[in-house]
């Protein structure tokens, strides 16, 4: 394998890992993890608005799922397009929320696509703009209800 196939190999590897990286932190509550996903300036448009900054990001994740008894991220089916020193990603996500003792039941699945801008930086490769986008929703929506 010549070198820029190899290179791409590991671009796209590296690109993978903070995909999961940004799941794994999400449902272990390690909101530095979390942040360092992300540039500082990034944008993550979701069906009920847009955020700007990390800050914001990391907030509204953290606000919606520290309440929670559990939650677990699952993330498929990466597809990464590479263009120099940016990236487009297209993954699957599959998103369990649990409250146990919630009226109504202590289970909200949400399942959809991110579509992620990235961009390789000193310290490796980060979110830029992420668009998250919902396929379908099952159970109870009072589990996420802050």
């Amino acid at each position: 394998m010549d070198d820029s196939r190899w290179a791409a190999v590991c671009d796209r590897q590296e690109i993978a890992e903070v995909l999961v990286r940004y799941v794994l932190s999400q449902d272990h509550h390690d909101w530095d993890t979390f942040a360092s996903c992300f540039t500082p300036d990034a944008v993550f448009v979701h069906p009920k608005g847009q955020l700007e900054g990390i800050e914001a990001i990391t907030a509204r994740s953290r606000g919606a799922l520290e309440p929670l008894t559990a939650s677990q991220h699952l993330l498929g089916s990466v597809l990464v397009t590479l263009d120099g020193d940016e990236a487009d990603a297209v993954s699957y996500f599959h998103a369990q929320h649990v409250r146990t003792g919630a009226p109504g039941g202590d289970l909200f699945v949400i399942a959809g696509t991110y579509r992620d801008r990235l961009v390789r930086t000193p310290d490796g490769w980060r979110i830029r703009r992420r668009v998250q986008e919902y396929s379908w929703r099952s159970g109870n929506p009072a589990v996420i209800v802050r």
